[in-house]
């Protein structure tokens, strides 16, 4: 009785491995999204202090750190559907010769 309750409670990484997979993906994601962007922004923060400008070099950077963490992002995606479409046709490729 004991020993069933404790495997319910044991994590089955096969069971929820596409679960995970997607999860540390989107993570990725959005941890490039957010660090390009606060980069950016204390870029901006510092230059507007050392210039002694009020907040215009915050507003472009930031902006400029949204757009480049989408670049990224948009990259990272690419990259991702390449290596499943790659995988995909792997699978297909040998078991059509089998």
């Amino acid at each position: 009785m004991r020993q069933d309750a404790l495997q319910k409670m044991v994590f089955n990484y096969k069971k929820n491995r596409p679960w995970i997979e997607n999860l540390s993906i989107i993570t990725q994601l959005g941890l490039t999204m957010v660090g390009c962007i606060f980069f950016c922004f204390f870029i901006g923060r510092y230059l507007d202090r050392f210039l002694g400008t009020r907040g215009i070099f915050v507003a472009i950077f930031t902006v400029l750190g949204v757009i480049g963490g989408g670049v990224v992002v948009y990259r990272q995606i690419l990259e991702i559907t390449e290596q499943k479409e790659e995988k995909e046709e792997n699978s297909h490729s040998n078991h059509g010769n089998n």
